[in-house]
């Protein structure tokens, strides 16, 4: 279903993590504690239009984010590493960026209102339930509308738009809407943006 993204994840079997063992190392859980403190403290509370300044937090603790983009302060960033911002592409209120691999957002892409985007799951058939992880890649000019899901390993084309509450469990097409559970293709989309 997926693989290890990085040295930091812990064979499943080795870390026993069905009997509550570690999922990843250490050094990983300790670079997550001390990020999720700093948003705390720093940044979860503060002003809506204080967009450059989450920014550079997010930016110190290893994210690619474009200075024009936006980032609301009740948004949550598993792992900032891992996340990459293209100019003025947005993460919008209760958003949960779960980048437990690399979560790329194109430009000009609206991430709507408790929007879940989702890079780790559980490998269903191996006996120890491990974890994986698969890239997200959302390309210019998409919306993803309020309270969707966007699960692992997919890749939502430039233009294309998923609708409040659906689900997207495999790549979305350029300049198409879908909706739904799962999500369905139900026509084009029409925009200057496919016109040019």
């Amino acid at each position: 279903m997926g693989e290890l993204v990085n040295s930091s994840m812990l064979d499943a079997t080795v870390a026993r993590t069905r009997e509550g063992g570690p999922s990843f190392n250490l050094r990983h859980r300790l670079f997550r504690a001390i990020w999720n403190t700093t948003w705390l403290a720093l940044a979860a509370w503060t002003p809506a239009p204080l967009h450059r300044w989450r920014i550079l937090l997010l930016r110190i603790f290893g994210a690619r984010v474009a200075w024009s983009a936006h980032v609301y302060p009740s948004v949550r960033v598993w792992y900032p590493p891992h996340l990459c911002m293209d100019r003025f592409s947005c993460l919008g209120p209760r958003v949960n960026c779960y980048a437990m691999a690399p979560i790329r957002i194109g430009a000009y892409t609206v991430v709507s209102q408790g929007a879940h985007l989702c890079a780790g799951t559980h490998d269903i058939h191996d006996p120890a339930f491990q974890i994986t992880a698969r890239p997200i890649s959302i390309g210019d000019d998409v919306w993803l509308a309020a309270e969707c899901f966007v699960g692992p390993g997919v890749t939502i084309g430039d233009g294309a738009i998923l609708a409040a509450r659906a689900v997207a469990f495999h790549d979305l097409a350029p300049g198409s809407i879908y909706l739904g559970n799962p999500a369905t293709i139900v026509r084009e989309r029409k925009t200057v943006y496919q016109q040019q």
